[in-house]
């Protein structure tokens, strides 16, 4: 994986995004091309029309970004990728040709786009085509050696079995004298040279995966194994890295406390993450604000109630704050105090369904985001009683109230709506990552792909 911004990024998703920024560029020239050759226009030069094909190449793939073209189902999936494909670059056409008629001759021509529309699918698909075969060869898995043959060992292993995974485990070396949950293991004492095992393996990382560190680690194998060139990894950064989340089972606070991140505190990243809640919060009330008011009409026509609903949540160190959304439930839904919310929820109204489904009940929270109880991006703020509870039943619950809530996050974008307290303990290891690893590029990407759980909203309760 290549570390971008403190976000990992698979080599095979960064070699796909690459190559099809390429061909955006190509199918963006090739339509203007065609379109100049059809009305008896000079083309010009390159350099005259550069900034134009930049700008529709990085909109589209922002657009396929978005969409969820490069996550995993896309990468393992023709048919899944084509859908999204089509739908990504639609969509960013649609974007262009609504700037190209607010500035009218200044920016895209439609018909231009139009082409342009048609060579980009074409091209991205036969990309993927192309490089399909390369991707389901397993050419761009990293080759992964383990020790420790435990039950740590068999989550990697049924983790690198799965199609989406970016590795694979060219073997096992069993460190203790107990049975292995890895039958396949090799024991320490059968190979003399670990060093040389690795090489001969064609390992490009060994990954401890001990059950029992204390006076067990191999310290002298794995200074050999370091200073021959090959990458050595513990397991719970190696689970992060790969899962984009925290691993709770196997998290101790010295890890936390000396591996690299939690620097959301930095001045300037506080300061710049503010300006542009601020800036792009603004905005969008004043875009959304007829939205609101005519849905706050039809919440109070559907049912009995106010059409704003307030409730009290827990945000930044802690502290608490009112959250307002548009009702989606009855007024009596909390009578008997706050519940998880389940699948076709008897207490949701008709006209709720539709506006948690389409995500409209979250429109004012824009507001709380003004006012700087919330960031656009962050953890899901949640009812005190909730926090309460799960601070008694997971770890490091409470850490992650270190950065400001958020309309959406990491683990919005990663999991279903949790609706239990395993829900819960599988939601924080994605906050966790995210409060970890946070920086302004990570956020950009979460309100890309949020539009992806918008489009195919699976997890809206």
């Amino acid at each position: 994986m290549v570390r971008l911004f403190k976000h990992y990024i698979p080599h095979a998703v960064l070699l796909l995004g690459l190559l099809d920024f390429a061909l955006l560029l190509l199918a963006g020239d090739l339509a203007w091309q065609f379109r100049a050759a059809q009305i008896g226009t000079d083309v010009g030069p390159l350099l005259g029309r550069l900034m134009p094909l930049v700008g529709f190449s990085v909109t589209t793939l922002a657009a396929l970004i978005a969409v969820g073209v490069y996550g995993p189902d896309a990468l393992r999936s023709m048919r899944f990728a084509c859908a999204r494909l089509m739908v990504g670059v639609s969509l960013a056409i649609l974007a262009l040709a609504l700037l190209d008629f607010v500035l009218p001759g200044l920016t895209y021509w439609r018909s231009t786009l139009l082409y342009a529309m048609v060579l980009a699918i074409g091209l991205l698909v036969a990309n993927r085509l192309v490089t399909g075969g390369l991707l389901g060869t397993s050419a761009f898995r990293r080759r992964i050696l383990v020790l420790g043959a435990g039950e740590r060992a068999k989550r990697l292993k049924l983790m690198a079995e799965r199609p989406e995974s970016g590795f694979s485990i060219v073997g096992y070396v069993s460190m203790a004298d107990s049975q292995p949950a890895v039958p396949e293991a090799i024991a320490r004492s059968s190979i003399a040279d670990l060093s040389a095992h690795v090489a001969n393996l064609g390992a490009s990382e060994v990954v401890m995966a001990l059950e029992e560190r204390r006076n067990a680690l191999p310290l002298k194998d794995l200074l050999r194994v370091k200073t021959a060139g090959v990458h050595v990894n513990e397991f719970t950064s190696f689970m992060e890295r790969e899962t984009g989340r925290v691993d709770l089972d196997t998290l101790n606070p010295s890890w936390l406390i000396y591996s690299d991140g939690f620097s959301s505190g930095r001045a300037f990243t506080k300061v710049a993450k503010r300006g542009f809640d601020i800036l792009a919060s603004g905005l969008l009330l004043l875009l959304t604000f007829p939205v609101i008011l005519l849905f706050a009409a039809i919440v109070k026509l559907d049912s009995k109630g106010p059409a704003f609903f307030r409730q009290k949540r827990v945000g930044l160190y802690g502290q608490p704050f009112e959250l307002v959304k548009l009702r989606s439930m009855r007024t009596d839904a909390e009578k008997d105090g706050a519940k998880w919310a389940q699948k076709n929820d008897a207490r949701v109204t008709r006209v709720g369904a539709f506006i948690r489904k389409v995500r409209i009940d979250e429109l004012p929270q824009v507001w709380t985001v003004l006012m700087g109880h919330m960031s656009f991006v962050g953890p899901r703020p949640e009812v005190p009683t909730f926090v309460d509870a799960l601070e008694q039943e997971l770890p490091y619950y409470a850490e992650r109230h270190m950065v400001k809530p958020g309309i959406t996050g990491w683990a919005q974008i990663n999991f279903p709506y949790g609706a239990s307290v395993e829900d819960s303990r599988q939601k924080l290891e994605y906050d966790l990552y995210y409060a970890k690893n946070y920086t302004p590029f990570l956020d950009l990407l979460i309100m890309l792909q949020t539009l992806r759980v918008v489009l195919w909203p699976e997890g809206a309760r």
